[in-house]
């Protein structure tokens, strides 16, 4: 009798607490009034049937604003080859050399032409990245693993995004060789498994390393398995990605293909000072827009690059009309620029157009999207996610922008010839960083760079790798 009264009470107990609502979830009284609220009418049925058989984005377009898409451009560089990045996030890199080869190509009149070996470079930056990761790891190694730092470096060990400073630091150190001389393999072209299996040997390092400072060793000894831990990786990348060539013989050719000159032999820093010919540091200034933080500041980015002993991400905060004003200088000059975009948003694949009324979701969904640019990126809804090379501005009579393009790296047969079209109002919205020459900076803005930066932390919304 006592046994069956105390099992009676336990199942009310547990009744009760069951049925018992934490404040802040859906009670079913809310959710009875969520359901009411939604209403049963042939609209609305028709609306379901429409979203839940196509894609929304060909229900959302706005067909009227197809009127605003064309293709003239008031200045524009000289146009190249587009390259494509395949499924891989190097998109930094692609950009970084259409600026390179650009730039060669007017220092020889455009009567030569160069293309550049992505594979190449990327080794050097998936080997440096490895030893940032396993540096970072032995620099913080005496904090506990749930520290922020910490984390960090074991959440992110190795990733194939960055941003122009990774190419101003990997290519006077490494040196840049030809296309032709060592060609794209499948894992340069398709990164993420060989990213995947030496993110996993860097993580697995990691814990090696923190407990070899924990257990007292000498410096030494800790950097002596370091390098042995990065032979390991060298070793991978090499089989990936071919090992990186140290000397070859190349002939230029003109824009029609045409060999010019006599065959050289080069070494790839004697061929990075032939096509480039200067250290890239300290010729250039990187500008961002980010409405979150006071304008005409400077700020950089802590671990936020590709080499231990390289340069952090470094960026001065300026309001969109200035930094297009420095890109039209550059432009008018035929100087092409590193830039970077949330290009996700609201982008018409079709036409390779990007303006900020190409869809109408909020007609469609009977609601608002009212988030201005500084709550976008707040909130991670925004970010950069893409860098691409500026190379063109439509500007009236006043010269005023109406409408920019940048060359991409999808290849030449996608978007309008490998290029993106955006109107002034989406790059007023959705363009974050510009890479500029110096020698267009106007000197108050050069003088602003050079301010002591107020260092920010990587975990921050805004400062993803373009990829």
């Amino acid at each position: 009798m006592k046994k069956t009264t105390l099992a009676l009470g336990l199942c009310l107990a547990l009744a009760t607490t069951a049925g018992a609502q934490k404040q802040g979830g859906i009670s079913a009284s809310m959710l009875q009034q969520i359901e009411k609220s939604q209403g049963s009418t042939a609209t609305n049925k028709a609306l379901f049937n429409a979203v839940a058989s196509n894609r929304i984005d060909n229900l959302a377009k706005n067909f009227s604003n197809r009127n605003t898409f064309d293709t003239h451009f008031s200045v524009e560089t000289t146009k190249q080859s587009i390259h494509d990045q395949k499924s891989s996030g190097r998109c930094w890199m692609f950009s970084s050399f259409n600026v390179f080869r650009a730039d060669f190509a007017r220092h020889h009149a455009d009567s030569l032409s160069v293309e550049f070996s992505h594979d190449y470079l990327f080794f050097y930056d998936q080997l440096e990245k490895a030893n940032l990761m396993l540096q970072g790891v032995i620099d913080n190694a005496k904090k506990p693993m749930d520290d922020v730092r910490v984390q960090f470096f074991f959440k992110n060990p190795l990733n194939d995004g960055g941003t122009f400073c990774g190419a101003a630091d990997l290519a006077p150190k490494y040196g840049l060789v030809p296309k032709s001389v060592q060609p794209e393999t499948f894992s340069a072209e398709n990164t993420s498994k060989i990213s995947s299996l030496i993110s996993s040997k860097l993580r697995e390092y990691g814990l090696e390393l923190r407990k070899m400072v924990a257990d007292g060793k000498k410096a030494q000894a800790i950097d002596a398995r370091k390098t042995e831990m990065l032979s390991t990786v060298y070793r991978m990348l090499a089989m990936a990605l071919g090992e990186p060539v140290k000397e070859f013989t190349y002939q230029f050719r003109n824009r029609s293909g045409e060999p010019v000159g006599e065959p050289r032999r080069y070494t790839p820093l004697e061929f990075y000072n032939e096509t480039v010919g200067h250290k890239l540091d300290g010729t250039f200034i990187m500008v961002m827009n980010d409405p979150r933080r006071p304008y005409h500041k400077t700020y950089e980015v802590e671990y936020d690059r590709h080499v231990y002993d390289g340069t952090n991400w470094k960026y001065l905060n300026l309001p969109m009309e200035d930094i297009a004003k420095l890109a039209i200088a550059s432009l008018k000059d035929g100087k092409k620029m590193y830039s970077s975009y949330d290009v996700g948003k609201q982008f018409d694949r079709e036409l390779g157009y990007l303006d900020t009324e190409n869809f109408d979701y909020a007609s469609l969904f009977s609601t608002t999207f009212p988030m201005n640019k500084a709550d976008r990126i707040a909130t991670f809804d925004s970010g950069s996610t893409h860098a691409m090379t500026l190379v063109a501005v439509d500007l009236d009579k006043d010269g005023n922008p109406l409408k920019w393009k940048v060359e991409n790296s999808w290849g030449p047969n996608n978007d309008a010839q490998g290029c993106l079209i955006m109107s002034n109002r989406w790059f007023n919205e959705y363009m974050f960083r510009l890479v500029v020459d110096k020698k267009y900076v106007p000197e108050n803005l050069q003088k602003e760079f050079e301010q002591k930066p107020v260092m920010v932390m990587p975990e921050d919304p805004l400062f993803g790798e373009d990829d």
